[in-house]
C-alpha cells in the first residue's frame, strides 16, 4: 500500500516524505500494529497503533539490539498523530565540523594561492587523513566544500577514515542534465551516501595580483608592513583582490542561507574550506570583532567542532586543535553515537 505522510521537524517546518512502500508488522510482544512508512534522516519512520492510540516513532536498528529513537547522534520523541501529520520533537544538538584544507602544493612553495585551484601536497594529504581520524566518531550527514580542489580533497580523504564508512558523493546541480546523469537509482545505495555540496562562496579570498607570487619576495619588493596590511587587515584588499571583509560578506551569507537550515533540521554538517572563509564563519559563530578575527590563526588539517543548541553555537574544540584524536568535549548525543558505532564493531 503506497502512502504519503508529512513530517514536521523543529526549526525546519513541514517536510514532505514520499513513501514507496509501507508494510504492516504485527507487534506480538507489545500488542501493537506497526506501519513502516519509510526513512527520515537515516532513521526508519513507523506509524505504531498501540492500545493508547497512534504514535509516530523513529527507529534505529543495530546488530545487537533494536533501539528506538536513537541513530546518527539524533534522538526524537514519539508524539501523537493527528490529521495525517505528526510532530517530531527534535531536541538534539546538531554538530558542525570546520576543517581548513591540508597543505597545498603552493603552500609548500610559499606562494600566494587565493582562488588558484591548486591540489594538496603529500603533507596536505596526510593532514587530511589525520583530520578524518580525529572526527571518525562524530556523525556527518552532509558536507559543504568550496569549489577548489584542495578543500574537496580534504573532505574526501577525511571521510575515508570515518567509522561509518558512508561514501561522500558530490552533488551536480549545475544543469538538468548534470542532475539526471548523476542520479542514484538504488535506495539502499543512496542511504549509504553523504551528499557533498560545493560552493564558490566558501572559496579562499581572492588575492588579486598577488596570486602566484612568492610571499617573501613580495615582502622584499613592497615592504613587510604593506604586505602585512594586505594579508592581515580586515578591510584593506590586495591590488585587485578581496579584503577579509569582502570574503566574510559572501561566506557568512552562504553559511546562514544554506548551512544553518541543515543544522536547524538536526543534520550534522562538515565544512571543508579555507583559512579566510573559515575565519569569517568563526567570526560570526564566536561573535568576534574585526580586530579579533585578524589575529585568529587556523592550522591546516585541524578540525574544529561546534554544536548548535537553542541558545546558539557552542565551540567544543579549539582552533589550535588537540594533540591527540578524540579529545573533543562531546555532547551526550554525540557520545551516544560513538557508543552506537562501538556496538557495531
Amino acid at each position: 500500500m503506497a502512502m504519503r505522510t508529512m513530517c514536521n521537524t523543529a526549526g525546519n517546518g513541514a517536510r514532505g516524505m514520499d513513501v514507496l512502500q509501507s508494510k504492516r508488522v504485527a507487534g506480538a510482544r507489545s500488542n501493537r500494529e506497526v506501519c513502516r512508512l519509510g526513512t527520515w534522516n537515516g532513521l526508519r519512520l513507523e506509524d505504531q497503533r498501540r492500545p493508547g492510540g497512534r504514535v509516530l516513532v523513529l527507529v534505529a536498528a543495530t546488530r545487537s539490539r533494536r533501539r528506538v529513537g536513537v541513530a546518527c547522534g539524533v534522538r526524537a520523541s514519539a508524539v501523537p498523530v493527528s490529521n495525517g501529520a505528526a510532530i517530531v520533537d527534535n531536541t538534539v544538538d546538531a554538530a558542525l565540523i570546520l576543517i581548513r584544507h591540508g597543505e597545498s602544493l603552493w603552500n609548500s612553495k610559499n606562494l600566494f594561492t587565493g582562488c588558484v585551484d591548486v591540489p594538496l601536497s603529500e603533507k596536505g594529504v596526510n593532514e587530511a587523513i589525520e583530520a578524518g581520524k580525529r572526527i571518525s566518531d562524530i556523525p556527518v550527514d552532509i558536507i559543504f566544500t568550496s569549489a577548489l580542489i584542495r578543500a574537496q580533497m580534504t573532505a574526501m580523504l577525511a571521510m575515508t577514515q570515518h567509522r561509518r564508512q558512508k561514501v561522500p558523493v558530490i552533488l551536480h546541480n549545475e544543469s538538468e542534465r548534470a542532475k539526471a546523469w548523476s542520479r542514484i537509482f538504488s535506495t539502499d545505495t543512496d542511504d549509504q551516501v553523504i551528499p557533498v555540496v560545493t560552493a564558490w562562496e566558501l572559496n579562499e579570498r581572492m588575492y588579486g595580483e598577488l596570486q602566484g607570487l612568492n610571499k617573501k619576495e613580495t615582502a622584499d619588493k613592497f615592504g613587510q608592513d604593506k604586505v602585512r596590511e594586505w594579508r592581515r587587515s580586515y578591510d584593506v584588499p590586495p591590488p585587485n583582490g578581496e579584503s577579509l571583509e569582502m570574503c566574510a560578506e559572501r561566506a557568512v551569507a552562504y553559511f546562514k542561507e544554506k548551512v544553518v537550515p541543515e543544522l536547524d533540521a538536526g543534520k550534522n554538517v562538515l565544512i571543508a574550506a579555507h583559512g579566510n572563509s573559515l575565519r569569517s564563519i568563526i567570526m560570526y559563530l564566536d561573535k568576534l570583532t574585526s580586530q579579533e578575527v585578524i589575529e585568529l590563526e587556523l592550522s591546516t588539517g585541524i578540525p574544529m567542532l561546534y554544536t548548535l543548541k537553542k541558545t546558539g553555537f557552542h565551540r567544543r574544540g579549539s582552533p589550535v586543535g588537540p594533540t591527540v584524536a578524540g579529545v573533543y568535549a562531546l555532547t551526550e548525543d554525540l557520545a551516544r553515537y560513538r557508543d552506537q558505532l562501538d556496538s557495531k564493531s
